[in-house]
């Protein structure tokens, strides 16, 4: 049987008295400890609950030269990543600048033949196109050598980025000799209150300090200032890279995508309106599951399949004709990333069946396999033989790049530090990472890992899905899926409440899809003949292999999230499977 989550204490219980069983449960899983947090949680305020971008460390002289250099005429460069965080923040600057009349360019490295952040034969072409300023976006704290090479040119750099700095022996920070540095996970003591904003939600940050500063100066000039509140528009961009990048959805990223969300169902940015329409996705009512499964898979395939230039020009373009012919070359991107990747997992399938025996760990390469497609690729094979995998290709610069995923089993992490002397670099969380290889490396590279992994202490007891609480199939319900939903959006830090279904009925058993890869059940009671559909698309792993069990009529446990059919008319409740156990 799957476990429950411990109930809760009776001092957590009587601060949360205003709310029902289930749902203080969640708030305090959540993190939540006091009523005032919880009024937080379920009601996120834009004027109570963002914080002043000015206490960032900064912030304030960052602001105030970005302010000068728009009035003085100063050409300006946007230096974003190439992702579905840096693209969003390159957008929310391109915006701004473009509405204050600025002098501009936005620069986006090539993926596959510059590589991630800034490099110095960029910073060159910038200089000799007569730039003084240049704003990063998602990248630039670990830029050492290119914001140097900048201010040689007489160039000043304003770094706003999210990711950790790099570090000297002694593990203090090195940063970047920029005119100003903005990234909260930069200081040991950055007194900013939240330290989970995206890149986008860092370059975001910028225009709402910068914008009271560049008001007063118009206003002073006898110039119409920019209308308060106008940047409450960027907020579909900012949503769209909270929830893309992964980034805790608490606190401050609540707000933003709460917000967000609002502004993308109305918003008239035509590129959004035409990617939603190739997607399938209904505008009016777009949720956090419509970025995360169905817009920023577009919007990152431009960058791994061609260039990241097609993302950011929809985005930013006003021609109907021109969005629309974006749209469907992303969505043509995104089907060829899909092709390949599938190719790609035929392959390694293919080795992997010719092997007497199948490792504590999977390490598998190919020059010609193309590097930002492997955490995909990686993903679907560690879910379907639950281990660790590392998958390596070559880059357009020649170095050999790649990602592992956990499978449930290990801390990604932990196991790339136990064999960092196979990595030139590395980095990542609990279930997923990425690494470039030391040449010397690739010979051995599963024998290294398998060697490290034996080290660590395994740890998926420590990753058993928990459920939250036990509902009967009756409970099912729109009435009990509206109260689920007041926890949303969904996403890191804040994932979607977890039931258990005990012994339920299975009526139907199906697959779908083109390779039949997806898993459909019909479940039912005893006290009726409704059924309700519970679903998984591309079963693997424990799942998989438990459904092949089922048959009609059998009874299972289920552990499921509730969600609605957006497929169907009415979109009708429906379950989605996390496991199964058959009874």
């Amino acid at each position: 049987m799957f476990p429950l989550h411990e109930p809760l204490d009776d001092a957590q219980r009587e601060v949360l008295r205003d709310y029902d069983d289930l749902l203080a449960a969640l708030l305090a899983r959540r993190g939540v400890a006091t009523r005032e947090d919880a009024e937080q949680f379920l009601n996120p305020s834009y004027d109570l609950h963002l914080h002043d971008p000015l206490t960032m460390t900064g912030m304030r002289k960052a602001a105030q030269r970005l302010a000068d250099a728009i009035l003085a005429g100063e050409k300006i460069a946007v230096w974003s990543d190439y992702d579905c965080d840096g693209i969003p923040g390159a957008v929310v600057l391109h915006d701004f600048l473009q509405k204050v009349g600025a002098d501009f360019e936005n620069y986006i490295p090539h993926r596959h033949a510059e590589g991630y952040g800034m490099n110095i034969q960029g910073i060159e072409k910038l200089a000799t196109g007569g730039t003084k300023l240049i704003i990063t976006v998602d990248s630039g704290i670990t830029d050492l050598e290119p914001v140097a090479r900048a201010r040689e040119l007489g160039m000043e750099v304003i770094v706003t980025d999210h990711h950790l700095p790099l570090q000297n022996e002694n593990g203090g920070f090195i940063l970047p000799n920029a005119f100003a540095v903005i990234d909260a996970h930069a200081r040991v003591d950055e007194p900013y209150p939240f330290h989970e904003l995206c890149g986008a939600g860092v370059a975001w940050k910028l225009v709402c300090a910068t914008l009271p500063r560049l008001r007063s100066e118009q206003v002073a000039r006898g110039q119409e200032p920019l209308p308060k509140g106008w940047e409450k528009w960027l907020l579909d961009m900012v949503a769209l890279a909270t929830v893309a990048d992964m980034v805790p959805l608490t606190s401050e990223n609540r707000v933003l995508t709460t917000y967000g969300l609002i502004v993308m169902r109305k918003s008239p940015r035509i590129g959004l309106q035409k990617l939603c329409r190739v997607t399938r996705v209904d505008q009016r009512s777009l949720t956090e599951d419509d970025i995360g499964f169905m817009l920023a898979p577009r919007v990152n395939a431009a960058s791994r399949m061609g260039d990241a230039r097609d993302a950011f020009r929809l985005f930013t373009t006003t021609d109907e004709d021109e969005a629309d012919a974006l749209a469907k070359k992303l969505e043509a991107a995104n089907r060829s990333r899909k092709a390949e990747a599938g190719a790609i997992t035929r392959a390694v399938r293919s080795r992997l069946k010719d092997r007497a025996e199948i490792r504590s760990v999977i390490a598998l390469g190919d020059p010609e396999w193309r590097p930002a497609l492997l955490g995909l690729v990686a993903g679907g094979i560690a879910d379907e033989y639950e281990r660790p995998v590392f998958l390596w290709g070559r880059e357009g610069n020649m170095r050999l790049k790649g990602s592992m995923r956990s499978g449930g089993r290990t801390h990604a992490l932990d196991l790339m530090r136990a064999a960092e002397d196979t990595f030139a670099e590395f980095g990542g969380h609990a279930a997923a990472g990425g690494f470039s290889l030391l040449d010397d490396a690739v010979f051995d590279l599963e024998d290294r890992l398998v060697a490290a992994n034996a080290r660590l202490t395994p740890i998926a007891d420590s990753l058993i899905a928990r459920a939250d609480a036990s509902i009967a199939l009756h409970e099912a319900t729109e009435s009990f899926l509206k109260k689920i939903e007041k926890l949303a959006p969904f996403g890191m830090q804040n994932s979607k409440p977890v039931f258990l279904l005990r012994d339920v009925l299975v009526r139907e058993v199906s697959r779908f899809g083109k390779s039949e890869e997806h898993l459909k059940l019909k479940i039912g009671g005893d006290e009726t003949n409704a059924t309700i559909d519970a679903v998984t698309f591309f079963a693997k792993g424990a799942l998989a292999h438990e459904a092949t069990r089922l048959a009609i009529n059998d009874r299972a446990h289920l552990l499921v999230h509730l969600e609605r059919d957006t497929f169907r008319r009415g979109s009708p409740v429906r379950l989605r499977l996390i496991d199964i156990k058959a009874t």
